[in-house]
């Protein structure tokens, strides 16, 4: 302990100029101290400027300051070289991390006190007696020992390198700001590690922030992943337990039916019991009638009175069994019972419909979360429950059963777009075509918009070739002159360019692979929320899939980056 002690007292009190222990210390007015000899010296170079400068500080003097020495500083350097010399050789054995005498023999080195700039060797206590009493020693210039010694010696001039030059960007030693880098911009090595080190710092604090960024986002994604995959199995749950209980349903309705037609049964017999003494009355009555009939045609008056009063003592019943039969209206409860459990259970499904849409989620976790074809379920009026689950096309054969002829809208085309093959083909150009003014147009951005809204099931294809290229769709209120395709929430754009591809909404960009293509398939189902770029070659390969909820129509665009970038609407 007492050894460090000294060592640091040592590198305190050391000439920046000799590189030795003080001499005749001096202090100058901005508070460094030299050697009177040393910075004597130092200054006798400046006479004839008649400005004298700090060696370490750089600041200058006018006239040259009167030096006297500094007592106290004195007294310490003494002190200093008495405990110098009495340190015992015993305590500076070298430890493994130290730096080792160079002229001690034997097993057990030296732990090496200084270096010498001029020998370019490295001295114990023992061995470093020398340069303190021999004549020529002296003179040689000592720091404290260091291995990386070739490093800090000027490769031109053998010295310490101790100036940093701005102007070269290179450590120098005193002896080259006087040479080849007289006039250049330099300073202390001591000042420009203080620079340097504050704007270490300023990039520390921004890797932290950039840092802890990251790891918000992280959390930030993660806690989407859960939510989403808690919000997936709840939604799953729910669905299960309602088709379960549809399946009970299935029970349910052979009891419904099996009351029902027990209920027809029963009614049917009683009406058919109705029906047989009606019938049989009718034939009464048409019997009676019959008599009657013959009676009134009697001409014989006796014979007339003498029927009447046999007939007349049987008399016809007028009350007759009421029979009542609403069948339409019976089974009409029923069946508006069925009807409300079939609207509720349809309302139902289309609320879990929308929960499944996971586009906020997306825009968060962007190409780290994988999306999962979706199913739409729909509720028919013919059935109480019916769920579809449309097939989406394979193959390009399937895929052309829902093409659409897209046709250019020319009042969005911007004005550097020029046209050609049928206003089919689109190319940057350097020239601004004569196109009139219109709200519609873009101005800002090589973009224009077909005019087909589509809301179905729809596919079409583009050839492009150039730089960069951006196949979209977008809402009809995009804005003209702020907005790119994919840099808003109202447009999808897959940007195709010689690197490969990537995938843009919301601004939130989304890396894409797949096979090079100069051919790109787009297939939209706007009811499903399906929006799929492929790339077309012999096979369809899928490059990218949107699943969301569109709200309006879906307008085909194209956007350009950069001159002589074009792109045709295929004929399919």
């Amino acid at each position: 302990m007492s050894q460090q002690g000294v060592l640091l007292d040592q590198d305190q009190f050391c000439c920046s100029i000799c590189l030795e222990l003080l001499k005749e210390p001096v202090t100058i007015p901005c508070g460094h101290s030299y050697c009177r000899s040393c910075i004597e010296g130092y200054w006798d170079q400046d006479d004839l400027k008649g400005v004298y400068s700090c060696p370490q500080c750089r600041q200058t003097f006018t006239p040259r300051p009167i030096l006297r020495k500094n007592n106290m500083l004195a007294e310490v350097v003494e002190k200093l070289k008495t405990g110098l010399q009495t340190v015992s050789p015993a305590l500076c054995s070298a430890e493994p991390e130290d730096v080792v005498c160079d002229f001690c023999t034997g097993d057990r080195k030296q732990k090496a006190l200084m270096s010498c700039l001029v020998c370019l060797a490295s001295y114990c206590e023992t061995h470093l007696q020398s340069h303190y009493e021999v004549a020529p020693l002296k003179k040689h210039k000592l720091i404290k020992a260091t291995a990386q010694l070739q490093e800090k010696i000027c490769s031109h001039h053998n010295k310490l390198l101790e100036v940093f030059c701005r102007t070269d960007q290179q450590c120098i030693c005193y002896q080259c700001v006087m040479d080849e880098h007289k006039g250049h911009d330099t300073v202390s090595a001591t000042t420009e590690r203080t620079e340097k080190q504050s704007q270490l710092m300023i990039s520390q604090q921004k890797v932290h922030q950039r840092d802890q960024e990251r790891e918000k986002e992280v959390k930030e994604v993660q806690q989407a992943m859960d939510s989403l995959k808690l919000s997936a199995q709840t939604a799953v749950e729910n669905i299960e337990k309602v088709f379960t209980e549809l399946i009970r349903s299935q029970k349910k309705l052979s009891e419904v039916k099996e009351l029902i037609r027990a209920q027809e049964k029963t009614q049917v017999s009683e009406a058919e019991g109705h029906l047989e003494k009606l019938k049989q009355e009718i034939d009464e009555l048409k019997k009676r009638s019959t008599e009657l009939e013959q009676i009134s045609n009697t001409e014989d008056h006796i014979q007339f009175l003498q029927s009447y009063k046999s007939l007349s003592s049987t008399s016809v019943s007028s009350d007759l069994p009421s029979i009542t039969v609403q069948p339409l209206l019976y089974f009409g409860d029923v069946s508006k019972t069925v009807s409300d459990l079939r609207e509720k259970l349809e309302d139902f499904l289309k609320g879990e419909s929308t929960k499944i849409s996971t586009t906020d989620v997306r825009n968060k976790v962007g190409s780290r979360i994988g999306e999962k074809n979706q199913r739409t379920c729909r509720i028919r009026k013919d059935n109480i429950v019916d769920v579809l689950l449309p097939p989406e096309p394979k193959t390009r054969e399937q895929f052309l059963q829902y093409s659409c002829q897209l046709t250019l809208d020319p009042n969005t085309l911007h004005r550097q777009l020029s046209l050609s093959k049928g206003n089919r083909r689109f190319t940057v150009t350097l020239h601004v075509q004569p196109y009139p003014d219109h709200p519609d147009r873009f101005t800002n951005w090589y973009m224009l918009l077909c005019r087909e809204g589509l809301s179905g099931r729809c596919y079409w294809e583009m050839e492009y070739s150039g730089f960069q290229v951006y196949i979209s769709v977008s809402y009809k209120d995009i804005s003209r002159t702020d907005d790119r395709f994919g840099f808003n929430n109202k447009s999808w754009s897959l940007t195709c360019y010689n690197g490969g591809y990537c995938f843009r909404h919301n601004n939130v960009k989304t890396k894409v692979s797949g096979p090079q293509s100069s051919r790109i398939g787009v297939y939209l189902d706007h009811k499903a929320g399906t929006l799929s770029f492929y790339s077309v070659s012999d096979t369809m390969t899928l490059l990218h899939r949107v699943q969301t909820t569109f709200t309006q129509p879906l307008y085909p665009g194209i956007g350009f980056y950069i001159y002589n970038d074009t792109v045709e609407l295929c004929n399919l």
